[in-house]
């Protein structure tokens, strides 16, 4: 992928890190999909369309509140690792190979559409309408995000410096909490249902923590020489070896449900 707004518009492959995304990047707490499911989504009875899918992690997570989910990303490596995933669980959930750009179903198929850490990398123009014409009569459009808090996270912080240190055109630094505000782009098409901001301390260990910057943008998935991520992995490590074996991280949640316009 390649976005002149993301990385100094250097190339990224989420396709390339998806083991470790796998194995890592599955941290939101139950609290996280319990405030989904309390908004009245994607549970049972409902048809809903995760774009940026990744590994499966929210069909997989919110598979026992009952709705049936199609699960879409554009790459082919994040796709096949949901499947095994989901297998090696027993869900049945469909998963397809798609830009969210390029989704083809047909009109009205849909009550919920989610993009959770991922509508950044949407063209909007083109995926804003279609995903109105997906979506029934009221449904509903969740945006999902949740990033760790660098200025409030001393941890946090350093890991980051130091993705910085080897990729310092990534962008996905110096997140801040920030209040939601109702995006311009909803006005013809949304309005705001649901709106939520809140804090969580996520646990890790050391080599959980080390797995999770490794599988970020600005690591695993970007352009750098494995040589160059295998550097920053030795100088990752012995800065977490000087940690404690379990730590918490600040991260903050947003949640943004918007409905269809009639």
């Amino acid at each position: 992928m390649k976005n002149n707004n993301i990385d100094g518009g250097n190339v990224f492959n989420w396709g390339r890190t998806s083991k470790d995304y796998a194995k890592y990047r599955d941290i939101y707490p139950k609290e996280f999909y319990q405030k989904i499911a309390d908004l009245g989504l994607c549970i049972k009875g409902q048809k809903v369309l995760d774009l940026g899918t990744g590994t499966g992690v929210l069909p997989r997570n919110m598979y026992h509140f009952g709705a049936s989910f199609v699960g879409a990303d554009i790459s082919n490596n994040q796709i096949e690792e949901a499947k095994k995933l989901s297998q090696e669980s027993g869900m049945e959930i469909e998963y397809i190979v798609s830009a969210a750009e390029n989704i083809d179903f047909p009109d009205d198929s849909f009550d919920v559409v989610t993009a959770c850490q991922c509508f950044i990398y949407f063209d909007l123009e083109v995926v804003l309408s279609k995903i109105y014409k997906l979506l029934k009569n009221k449904g509903h459009f969740c945006v999902l995000w949740m990033a760790w808090l660098p200025d409030e996270d001393k941890i946090a912080s350093a890991s980051e410096n130091l993705v910085l240190k080897y990729n310092p055109t990534w962008t996905g630094a110096g997140m801040k909490r920030s209040k939601q505000e109702i995006p311009e782009w909803s006005n013809e098409l949304f309005e705001v249902s649901n709106s939520k901001i809140y804090d969580l301390n996520i646990p890790f260990t050391r080599e959980s923590w080390h797995g999770r910057i490794k599988s970020c943008r600005g690591i695993g998935a970007s352009s750098l020489s494995d040589d160059m991520i295998a550097e920053f992995e030795r100088e990752h490590k012995r800065m977490l070896n000087k940690l404690p074996e379990t730590f918490n991280i600040l991260h903050y949640v947003s949640i943004l449900d918007l409905v269809k316009k009639g």
